[in-house]
């Protein structure tokens, strides 16, 4: 167990006197501010932090340094609501239904970041891309199909105090009209806003961190804590830069909206960074950062140009390139300034973390997916207990463990560590981890279905609107819809 220092504060004759002293046993509940910070199709060389040159973000690079640069992250899925999914409960996605994008919803049976929070005396805020159900139950973005009578699942009912969202994907230039704005406006409180209001103008990131200030700053101001998530929509499509973000990329041609976007959204993380600095609350803010998932498009061209860094695959894949991320953790006086992990680890992995700073006691015995990784931010081991599960659509997943990946349904087997862009199938060579892997993969999703029947529910009602799909023979790992 962790080692802590109990203070025991007495006051005699009018003075105050501190003692500490150092036991061995649970850690003493802290109470941070948290932080949830997503881009939308980032690729994982999107960065500078990560080696890129080309993409100006000063901003999320100064802010790496402040802690520790993840550079084995994973995404929950190659596709962005079961990612979010992973995040706000750390349970698999399949858990709950969500299988896909635009599919299923969070149950309300699900406990989540902002609920956990809630209970722990927090106030809790989301801000921009929702993407865990419809926000109306009559209308929505993505047709009659959705089901949005079924689907309702808004942050409002969702243990957050305070929200600012959209359902869905916006264009990253004035959010509130275009294509991507039909039937799918921005919701403050439960209240939808017309697409001309002039708050809505201009870059889509600073839209919704003109909303994640008043916010911070009220709860600094009450001394309260606070959960802040901040789902920025950039750079997915409808990708579109302003004139001063194109200047900067002159030259570049149509990349100029996707650089640009994304330059946009950078400045808006320095604007909540210099929020908290402000407020006087930054030195006690647990800061995670992340992509939800690789980048758009079957190859890199007009304005679909993010970056893997290399590594194989894009989004909607199950290699490394649909998954892995850029990614980073901030808390000053617990994670070491400038350092770096390449110990694999995963959004599942932000709930249990967070729980057991805060003290939390679940209510059941449902399954957690993912782990507390304080030793690993600390920098105190480099070992990762839980393997990593994925699964997309139901019917293709994969298993990290020990980095070693293992895929189905097409039996490959490869070892991150020597081979970052999962190019030679060890699976012949090594046939007895890979069927080790194999049944451990094929176990857990046979477990997760019982979830998915509403097992962990226990006598709350509960009907899953996504039919359970299971594992088929025929797919790709790479599979990669338009």
């Amino acid at each position: 167990m962790d080692r802590f220092t109990l203070g025991i504060r007495l006051t005699v004759l009018g003075l105050s006197l501190s003692l500490s002293s150092t036991l061995t046993g649970a850690t003493t509940p802290e109470r941070p501010n948290i932080i949830l910070i997503m881009a939308d199709d980032l690729g994982y060389g999107d960065t500078g932090f990560n080696g890129n040159t080309i993409i100006q973000t000063p901003h999320l690079d100064a802010l790496s340094k402040r802690g520790m640069t993840l550079t084995h992250f994973y995404a929950g899925n190659s596709v962005c609501s079961p990612t979010r999914g992973t995040a706000l409960t750390g349970r698999h996605h399949d858990r709950f239904g969500v299988f896909n994008a635009n599919a299923g919803h969070l149950p309300a049976q699900e406990i989540t970041m902002a609920r956990m929070l809630k209970a722990q005396g927090y106030t809790t805020g989301h801000f921009g891309k929702w993407h865990l159900g419809t926000l109306s139950r009559t209308m929505t973005a993505k047709g009659p199909k959705r089901r949005p009578d079924l689907n309702y699942s808004p942050p409002w009912e969702r243990d957050y105090d305070t929200s600012f969202v959209t359902e869905s994907a916006v264009t990253t230039w004035n959010p509130g009209v275009g294509p991507r704005a039909k039937d799918n406006p921005f919701y403050a409180d439960g209240v939808a806003l017309d697409g001309n209001d002039p708050s809505l103008l201009g870059g889509a990131a600073r839209v919704v961190v003109d909303r994640a200030v008043p916010f911070i700053n009220q709860a600094a101001s009450d001394e309260n804590p606070f959960l802040a998530v901040v789902w920025f929509h950039a750079p997915h499509e409808n990708i579109e830069a302003g004139p001063e973000y194109l200047a900067r990329y002159e030259g570049h041609g149509e990349a100029a909206h996707f650089y640009g976007c994304i330059t946009e959204l950078d400045e808006q993380v320095g604007r909540i960074v210099t929020t908290l600095e402000d407020a006087g609350v930054l030195k006690n803010t647990l800061i995670f950062f992340c992509s939800d998932n690789g980048p758009e498009g079957k190859v890199a061209a007009n304005r679909r140009v993010g970056t893997t860094d290399g590594l194989r695959g894009r989004k909607r894949a199950l290699y490394d390139g649909g998954v892995r991320v850029p990614a980073f953790a901030v808390w000053p006086g617990h994670i070491s300034a400038g350092s770096a992990s390449d110990t694999p680890l995963s959004t599942l992995d932000y709930f249990s973390t967070v729980r057991e700073i805060v003290g939390y006691t679940m209510p059941d015995e449902r399954a957690l997916d993912g782990e507390d990784i304080r030793p690993i931010l600390r920098g105190q081991t480099k070992a990762r207990y839980r393997a990593i599960p994925f699964r997309y659509q139901g019917n293709i997943s994969s298993l990290v463990k020990d980095n070693f990946k293992f895929l189905l349904p097409a039996g490959e087997l490869y070892d991150l560590s020597q081979d970052r862009d999962e190019s030679e199938n060890l699976a012949a060579a090594h046939p007895q981890l890979a069927a080790a892997m194999k049944h451990e993969l094929v176990a857990f999703f046979a477990e997760v279905q019982l979830s998915h029947a509403g097992q962990d529910y226990g006598s709350s009602a509960y009907e899953p609107t996504n039919e359970w799909r299971p594992h088929v023979t025929t797919s790709s790992p790479e599979k990669s819809d338009p």
